[in-house]
Parts: C-alpha cells; sequence; structure tokens
C-alpha cells in the first residue's frame, strides 16, 4: 500500500521580512500545518503569512535558540521541518520529504544540503557546500541548543539523509553580508565569554588565516570567482573579529572605543 502524506509541521521565524517570506511560505505549502513566530515586524510580514496560515504567533524576540524551540512547541504534528525566511524548499527535496516513510524510518531527524546564492551566482564551494543542515525532526525526541547565533537542532538517536538541496538566499548585498558577520561575531564572542572560553593570540592571528586557505584553496573557493574570493576573505575577517570581541570582554572592555 503506498504511504499516506506524511504529517509534517513547518515552522519559520521571521522579522521584517517582506521582501521573502511569501516565496518562502510558497516552497512549504505541501506542509500540513504552518506555524510562523514573527519577533514584531514593522513591516507587513505578518499580513503576508497570514495569507497562507492562520497560525501566526507575534511575540517579543527572545533569542535563536528559544523562538526556535517555542516555535516546534507550538507544532501539532510530530514531525517538524524548521525553514527561514530567505530559504526556498526545492522541488526535488520536496518530492524526497513527502516520499518518506515517517511512521517506520528508524531515524529522529535528518539534514540535508544547503546551496547558498550569492553575488548572483550558486556558490558550491568556498565552504558553503554542501552545508549540511539538519531541518527535519521528530519534536518529541529532539531539542534546539548549540551557541547563539548558531542554534541547532540536538538529535540523540539516528540521523538520516536527504540529497535534495535547500536553497538558500543568504545576502542582499555586500553591506548585508559586512553587517551580519559583525553581529554574528559579536552574539559568538559573548557566548564563549559565557561559558568561559579564552583568545589568545594564536586565536586572532592564525586562525583566521587558516580559515581563508582551507575554504579558498582546499574547499575550492577559487572555483566560485570572484564570489568565492569575497566569501574566503569575510570569513576569515569574522573569525578574526570574533576572537578579538572575546579578548576584549575577558579583559573587560564592552566596546573598543576606549571607554
Amino acid at each position: 500500500m503506498a504511504n499516506s502524506k506524511p504529517k509534517i509541521s513547518v515552522t519559520v521565524r521571521t522579522f521584517n521580512e517582506e521582501d521573502n517570506i511569501r516565496d518562502c511560505l510558497e516552497s512549504v505549502g505541501w506542509a500540513d500545518e504552518i506555524i510562523v513566530v514573527d519577533a514584531q515586524s514593522t513591516d507587513s510580514t505578518v499580513a503576508i503569512a497570514r495569507e497562507y496560515t492562520d497560525k501566526v504567533i507575534v511575540r517579543p524576540w527572545a533569542g535563536h535558540i528559544a523562538t526556535s524551540q517555542f516555535a516546534t512547541d507550538q507544532a501539532a504534528n510530530l514531525w517538524v521541518f524548521s525553514i527561514d525566511a530567505d530559504e526556498r524548499v526545492s522541488p526535488p527535496l520536496r518530492d524526497e520529504i513527502l516520499a518518506l516513510d515517517l511512521d517506520a524510518t528508524p531515524h529522529d531527524a535528518f539534514d540535508m544540503p544547503r546551496l547558498h546564492f550569492f553575488m548572483r551566482r550558486w556558490i558550491r564551494h568556498s565552504g558553503w557546500y554542501p552545508d549540511r543542515n539538519i531541518r527535519l525532526y521528530r519534536k518529541d525526541r529532539c531539542r534546539w541548543g548549540g551557541y547563539a547565533p548558531h542554534d541547532k537542532i540536538q538529535v540523540p538517536g539516528s540521523l538520516g539523509k536527504l540529497k535534495g538541496d535547500l536553497f538558500h538566499y543568504i545576502y542582499r548585498d555586500l553591506a548585508h553580508f559586512a553587517a551580519t558577520k559583525n553581529s554574528y561575531s559579536t552574539l559568538t564572542a559573548e557566548d564563549h565569554f559565557r561559558n568561559g572560553r579564552k583568545a589568545t593570540l594564536v586565536h586572532f592571528t592564525l586562525r583566521p588565516l587558516w580559515s581563508f586557505f582551507s575554504r579558498y584553496l582546499l574547499r575550492l573557493g577559487v572555483l566560485d570567482g570572484l564570489a568565492g574570493f569575497v566569501i574566503c576573505v569575510m570569513e576569515a575577517h569574522c573569525v578574526f573579529m570574533k576572537y578579538v570581541k572575546l579578548w576584549a570582554l575577558q579583559n573587560g572592555m564592552r566596546r573598543f572605543n576606549g571607554k
């Protein structure tokens, strides 16, 4: 007997995503339930989301991990698929998900490759691909963990692997790339500081150099053209900023302006 359509809830976190949310929700129209958790957007994100689902929850931002877990807890179905507003489920990935026998699978979760679109091209190297992410999971066995801003599903049991790509329209432009990396380096430094990690001279000298070398040469970023070079430089700079900010925190410097 053919498998019935899997019962899957889709969760999306949003904040001022009016340019992305429609295409995102169109790509998950196959889901049995869509839950949007919005962090009090000031644009038309909520209005657009309500065209696709009546389960739109507006609440203050509680952080990456707490918001992801809150969205998961609202799901009516056992299986949850988490997607960001700037992501799209490709048709091959959709078909692969819908073909799964989730009642019989031995896995607690599934990961899938994420393909990033940047500087008008798909990035297939530079350490950005396959960038496998866990997005489909059983909510009774898995919980959100990791560290800000890199929240991640914690899987206690078996992890299955899917082949279809999750498309990611990652940055609007170079300014958005730089601003995001600056913000992420701050969040990561603060998380490391809270957890007692220390930065030394090696961390903000050799590690950035290794980041560039490994991405551009070992991971073939050179094949991604100018976009690959930009990515590798920016990722190395983010490593540098993360550890410099951590060093500043551990030396009592909350800002870099001498205060």
